[in-house]
């Protein structure tokens, strides 16, 4: 199968290791990843502000970069992207009065997952240790962010997947449906309120017992960590995909508060024969 990268303004800005790992999982189960170029925002922090006009270029750039490519499917490491792809997208055009492109805009939607998604419901992963040797020996927690809990409906996907990691420990998170207070635009709108939400957030993944908390969208990931890091706590974040391309040959290293990311190797892998069997040698 032949798999787009969105890659994300947030991924690509602040953690370019998430694109990375996202590929290194889809090459070990032997699918091609293209990346479409000219590809951009999604424009959502446009539209969650107001500024339908400003938001229709920025849609248009993306649906003319994702129909110009050639591939199966398209996925992004986010659940708040994919979202405002299907939730978004369509109505700014719509709004604008280009029908035509509302039509192009849903088209690309329909076939763009959140990581997770594509993974349970497209590539039928239900075991992450037999299907793509992930390991990750620590104890962790897991926040469901508001898009994907709400709008995708991903549901337990995420934590089925992270379940089944080798020697990951996962603990239930107190009041995991409650927001952490980004909201794109919000945090920086209503930041007493913003704040108020995060630090909620921060003591509940502390009462767990566990100062690491995994999630799907690198935007929570930046507000939990920025949040910890201002008043001095423990709690560190890491992307499901990077949890999911661990293995033991090349492990998540966790020594870098800043960036935890893979270091080692590269993004691409031969591919293997068939979809659902890891490349000769085993998973990277």
């Amino acid at each position: 199968m032949k798999v787009a990268l969105f890659a994300t303004c947030i991924v690509d800005a602040m953690y370019p290791k998430v694109a990375l790992a996202t590929v290194r999982i889809l090459e070990r189960l032997g699918h091609q990843v293209v990346f479409p170029p000219g590809q951009g925002c999604c424009s959502q922090m446009h539209v969650n502000s107001g500024y339908i006009e400003d938001a229709l270029p920025v849609v248009r750039n993306h649906v003319e970069a994702f129909t110009s490519a050639d591939y199966d499917v398209a996925v992004a490491p986010s659940g708040s992207c994919v979202a405002s792809l299907g939730h978004q997208q369509p109505m700014v055009a719509r709004k604008c009065g280009d029908t035509a492109l509302a039509e192009r805009a849903e088209e690309v939607a329909a076939k763009t997952y959140e990581l997770s998604e594509l993974l349970v419901d497209v590539l039928g992963i239900t075991n992450a240790a037999e299907q793509l040797g992930s390991y990750f020996p620590h104890r962790i927690t897991y926040h469901p962010s508001c898009h994907g809990l709400r709008l995708l409906g991903l549901g337990d996907r995420p934590t089925t997947l992270l379940s089944s990691v080798e020697g990951l420990d996962l603990v239930d998170l107190p009041d995991a449906h409650e927001c952490c207070g980004f909201g794109g635009t919000f945090s920086f709108k209503n930041p007493d309120v913003s704040g108020a939400m995060v630090e909620a957030k921060l003591k509940n993944i502390e009462s767990t017992g566990t100062n690491l908390c995994a999630g799907g969208d690198a935007s929570c990931q930046l507000h939990i960590s920025g949040a910890a890091r201002r008043r001095g706590s423990e709690v560190r974040t890491v992307h499901i995909a990077e949890i999911l391309a661990s293995t033991r040959a090349n492990p998540l290293e966790l020594d870098q508060i800043a960036e935890l990311s893979i270091p080692h190797g590269h993004a691409t892998v031969a591919p293997a024969d068939s979809a659902s069997v890891a490349p000769s040698g085993g998973p990277r």
